[in-house]
């Protein structure tokens, strides 16, 4: 199969599973020593460097914190998330910039359009995100989500990005 065909089929099945609340199928896009991070906009209109030490959006250092994330949705035990919100992801632009040892850098756009309490909000942004070749399949190793909304009026999480 052609690597841009594989690695577009990827990341729309990714996306899919999001929009269908198929969260234990959209974990297993993710490796296990994985980083998911989401840096914040300082004062000066640049995006924090440090999720150690800087103030971001979301990080989760490895897939642990996402499947925490999940059992949080999934339990109802995050406010944020009920009623879960319906959501439609778009993906665009997607390039590849680099490969390397059985692992693909990858920079893509996209635009969250997400309906809860009679409200639909839009999210958009661009993605880069390093895809591990493991055995026959791809699975995320990093992403560095850069959400470019001026303003959020609610808490952002990981099915609007």
């Amino acid at each position: 199969m052609n690597v841009r065909v594989e690695v577009t089929d990827f990341l729309y099945r990714e996306a899919r599973l999001l929009d269908d609340r198929q969260w234990h199928e959209w974990l297993e896009c993710y490796a296990s020593d994985c980083t998911y991070w989401m840096p914040a906009w300082t004062d000066d209109d640049e995006l924090v460097t440090d999720p150690h030490s800087q103030v971001s959006l979301i990080y989760y250092p490895n897939r642990q914190g996402l499947e925490d994330r999940i059992y949080r949705i999934e339990t109802e035990r995050s406010s944020a998330s009920t009623p879960e919100p319906r959501t439609a992801h778009l993906l665009a632009n997607i390039e590849i910039l680099g490969e390397r040892g059985g692992e693909l850098d990858l920079r893509y756009n996209w635009h969250t359009l997400s309906q809860r309490h009679k409200v639909t909000n839009q999210f958009f942004g661009t993605t880069f995100c390093t895809l591990r070749r493991e055995g026959d399949s791809l699975t995320i190793s990093a992403k560095k989500i850069v959400l470019k909304n001026d303003y959020i009026n609610q808490v952002i999480d990981i099915y609007h990005v």
